[in-house]
């Protein structure tokens, strides 16, 4: 009998999580976890709007359950945004050798054009 929580991550992806930590942090799995949550129950609700969305005589768009989602979240931060972030970091711990921040911030400038 299976006793576990309709929102549960797979195994597999569990495994994965703990392969791409930079060194397994609790933090990073519970970011990853709640992450993979908080989309399981969008897609839900997705759903749900795009079944009940013809019943309201109210709602004209239909369906809307993909815009829903796309409004609900957030873009992942640019190249730019993240090296900007790691410069940050740096000069405030006055150390650019932790997490990668040197290889996030060469890399940004490695992007940009030699104009």
């Amino acid at each position: 009998m299976n006793n576990q929580h309709p929102i549960t991550p797979p195994f597999e992806l569990v495994q994965q999580w703990i392969n791409e930590g930079d060194g397994f942090t609790e933090g990073y799995f519970a970011t990853q976890a709640a992450r993979w949550g908080a989309d399981q129950q969008l897609a839900k609700d997705a759903e749900w709007l795009d079944q009940h969305a013809l019943d309201a005589p109210h709602l004209k768009i239909t369906p809307v359950g993909e815009s829903l989602k796309e409004a609900m979240r957030l873009k992942p931060p640019s190249l730019k945004e993240q090296a900007l972030d790691a410069l940050r970091e740096a000069e405030s711990t006055g150390c650019l050798y932790v997490n990668g921040r040197s290889d996030l911030i060469r890399k940004a400038l490695e992007a940009l054009s030699n104009d």
